[in-house]
């Protein structure tokens, strides 16, 4: 999965804060950083450090002294999430970035990796998606507020560049499945969704299972591994090529990380019904709604920086679905 063809350029032995280390980005960057030999992670839960509480993160900061921060703490959620709590998850999600990015400038932090979602683009921007549509046109309103902030995140980080010379880049990437997935139907994504529905309308012995919308829409899928493994890519990049990154003053120190290929959500669902047996009818509820008609990102920037993803949608979803099994008894009811 990982690609060595770029030099190291932090040290295995260097302060690197994960924000956010629990959740099913921050744990796989966690992994993956153990697995390549990063031995002085900086961890915290939220418990033990309320990200939205500038006192605190300040204090932080200042006591730990990171030298490398990845950004990966956000409030999440599908649809739903996204429709019952607007209010929440633009405040969190500002909140959040906004004492993060701050505070790493404070500290004099070297490089800062801004993680964000393919929300931030228009609703109908032309496919594949280019780094350049961000701010082309209006955005999907089920999850406006989230993109709003996620924007104003990667506004921050090319901010910092240009006034203060920091080197903050934005990794946008497509959508994300994997270990420590959130499985919770009240505000999960659409792959954990349909592995937890179809998987218990199998076990269940269910003639059918009924999912949102009218299966049409299309949607690119990355491994969260994957994902993880193009961050620290990124992350080490040569000081050359970061730099003229995050330097540069017409354009937002952006790239999208994604898979380069997508699906309906149709084929999605008759995909993860075959991985878990499901012999049943895969039904949609057309009266809910779809979202963004396709969101598919265009990764020839990333490409040509020199990595590209090994994991195959199939080969992922049996292993998310594996995953699910395995944590399935901490699970809410449905």
């Amino acid at each position: 999965m990982a690609m060595d063809s770029s030099p190291k350029a932090i040290s295995t032995a260097a302060r690197i804060y994960v924000a956010g280390h629990r959740g099913l980005v921050g744990s796989a960057l966690m992994r993956t950083l153990q697995k390549n030999g990063y031995r002085n992670l900086i961890l915290r839960t939220h418990a033990e450090l309320d990200l939205t509480v500038e006192t605190d993160v300040a204090r932080f900061f200042a006591s730990e002294h990171p030298e490398y921060v990845f950004l990966a703490a956000a409030k999440v959620g599908g649809i739903l999430a996204n429709s019952t709590y607007p209010a929440d998850f633009i405040r969190e999600n500002l909140a959040i970035q906004g004492n993060v990015i701050q505070h790493s400038y404070s500290a004099g932090v070297k490089r800062l990796l801004f993680l964000g979602s393919s929300c931030i683009y228009p609703r109908l921007a032309p496919q594949p998606i280019k780094e350049k549509y961000l701010l082309s046109g209006p955005l999907e309103p089920t999850n406006r507020p989230y993109a709003v902030a996620k924007i104003a995140g990667i506004e921050m980080c090319w901010s910092y560049n240009r006034q203060y010379g920091t080197h903050y880049l934005a990794a946008m990437p497509t959508n994300l499945y994997g270990p420590r997935d959130n499985y919770d139907l009240n505000n999960s994504h659409v792959i954990p969704a349909l592995i937890r529905k179809i998987a218990e309308a199998h076990e269940q012995g269910c003639s059918f299972v009924t999912l949102w919308g009218t299966g049409t829409p299309r949607r690119e899928f990355l491994y969260s591994e994957d994902m993880a493994d193009a961050c620290l890519f990124l992350f080490n990049l040569p000081d050359e090529q970061f730099v003229s990154i995050a330097s540069n003053q017409q354009e937002p120190p952006l790239i999208n990380v994604g898979w380069g290929e997508d699906l309906s959500i149709r084929e999605l669902a008759a995909m993860i019904a075959d991985i878990a047996g499901f012999k049943g009818t895969i039904a949609f509820d057309t009266s809910k709604p779809d979202g963004t008609p396709r969101k598919l990102l265009d990764v020839s920037r990333l490409r040509r920086l020199g990595w590209k993803p090994s994991v195959s949608l199939r080969q992922g979803l049996e292993l998310a679905y594996g995953a699910f099994r395995h944590e399935r008894t901490a699970l809410p009811p449905a």
